[in-house]
């Protein structure tokens, strides 16, 4: 039952991230005044099966010099660790469910790292090696601040478990009394998930398109495939920490569309930020926020805990 519960929701994934590119194209062609993708089916709809079809049918070419079984293998480890993400989904009817969650998410974050390192440094191209440096040490800065949001939050649940959540928020939304660590919460997904302003990793004007430069055919597409799935993923995790967790309802599931959406949006009004100011606001203003939040929260639990 587990199986067949997980292979549904991996499809249901897969086709919600097609769909999320086809809305990204539809939004950044709006913002630029126009169209979009609007002729294959209607309104565009197969546009997303079609670009796959092609990706996968394109030749794969690789670099003579590169590290071959490396090259070929790390974007099938950023896909499968993606997927792994999704082990997480909280089912209410428990066909499986995950009493250490938050550890796992962190674990495989942490892990996504050497994905996008060993794919830059596997092509044995100066630019795809400088992107994956820049990645790397961009997405292990922001995995420290976003470990004390969510080690913020664990106080209030305590527990690690995401359906813990659901139960602690069915009166008040977390949000309501952590507005500042919802907006640092929100930038460190963007800067996690390599998304603009924050996509040093694929900085055009530099680095030609970053650690992904020397990948065609299912390589690309096996790359394009996971870094969607964790924009969706964030923003299922912001739904499930900040705005209720309510799985019954539908507005969980709309939220995380509109959540999503922003992260489309963000990309199209807002130009890339300076490195060393991407790094200077992680360390010098997300760090010491949420350090601060965490201490304010652990002393009135201990307070709270000595009064009563």
């Amino acid at each position: 039952m587990f199986i067949i519960s997980f292979i549904f929701l991996l499809i249901n994934v897969l086709v919600s991230v097609a769909f999320i590119t086809l809305l990204e194209r539809k939004v950044l062609g709006y913002l630029q005044l126009r169209k979009g993708p609007n002729k294959l089916g209607y309104l565009g709809l197969l546009q997303p099966f079609s670009d796959g079809l092609k990706l996968f049918f394109k030749e794969q070419v690789y670099p003579y010099k590169s590290n071959y079984l490396i090259y070929f293998l790390s974007p099938v480890f950023m896909l499968i660790l993606s997927l792994s993400l999704w082990c997480l989904y909280p089912y209410l009817i428990n066909v499986y469910n995950f009493n250490y969650g938050f550890l796992f998410f962190l674990c495989c974050t942490g892990l996504s790292v050497y994905g996008v390192l060993l794919s830059g440094w596997s092509s044995n191209s100066i630019y795809a090696f400088l992107g994956g440096l820049r990645s790397m040490a961009q997405t292990i800065s922001y995995e420290v601040s976003l470990s004390f949001i969510l080690l913020c939050f664990i106080l209030f649940v305590f527990d690690f478990n995401f359906l813990s959540f659901m139960n602690y928020q069915s009166g008040c939304w977390f949000i309501f009394f952590s507005i500042p660590l919802f907006f640092c919460w929100l930038s460190s997904c963007l800067a996690e998930t390599n998304r603009s302003p924050f996509d040093f990793a694929e900085g055009e004007s530099e680095l030609v398109s970053g650690f992904n430069v020397e990948y065609s055919s299912g390589g690309f597409a096996f790359i394009f495939l996971s870094e969607y799935m964790n924009i969706i993923f964030m923003s299922f995790l912001s739904v499930i920490i900040f705005l209720g967790c309510d799985l019954w309802s539908i507005f969980f599931y709309l939220s995380v569309i509109m959540i999503s959406f922003w992260f489309i949006w963000v990309r199209g009004v807002l130009p890339r930020f300076r490195y060393d100011k991407l790094m200077s606001l992680t360390w010098k203003l997300f760090l010491p926020l949420s350090l601060n939040y965490f201490i304010l929260y652990y002393g009135l639990l201990v307070f709270f805990v000595i009064s009563y």
